[in-house]
């Protein structure tokens, strides 16, 4: 079983910032790529970012390119988000979740409950 448990959210004013981070329970947490998501009620969930395995490579949604950065400790099994420069548009539940391989393949197989991020004009 593999548990994923994500916290620092909260509310911060535009231009503020946030990180998240995303700690991981269960086997070969270093095995797995990783990635975050976020929702907003009523639409579809969101690719924002995602890390391969040996945290050498990154990727970014192009709405979040440039502010966000992902990065993972694994001897601590966490993966962050670090949120810069927020945007009332950036509010949102934010999720990570493990891909099925070692490098991003976009299949995940497990998800967090989510963290609430609002952002205030």
């Amino acid at each position: 079983q593999v548990q994923l448990v994500e916290s620092g959210g909260g509310l911060v004013q535009a231009g503020g910032s946030l990180r998240l981070s995303c700690a991981a329970s269960g086997r070969t947490f270093s095995s797995y790529a990783m990635g975050w998501f976020r929702q907003v009620p009523g639409k579809e969930r969101e690719f924002v970012a995602a890390i391969n395995w040996g945290g050498s490579n990154t990727y970014y949604a192009d709405s979040v390119r440039g502010r966000f950065t992902i990065s993972r400790d694994n001897a601590k099994n966490t993966v962050y988000l670090q949120m810069n420069s927020l945007k009332p548009e950036d509010t949102a539940v934010y999720y990570c979740a493990r891909d099925r391989r070692a490098y991003y393949s976009g299949d995940y197989d497990y998800w967090g409950q989510g963290t609430q991020v609002t952002v205030s004009s």
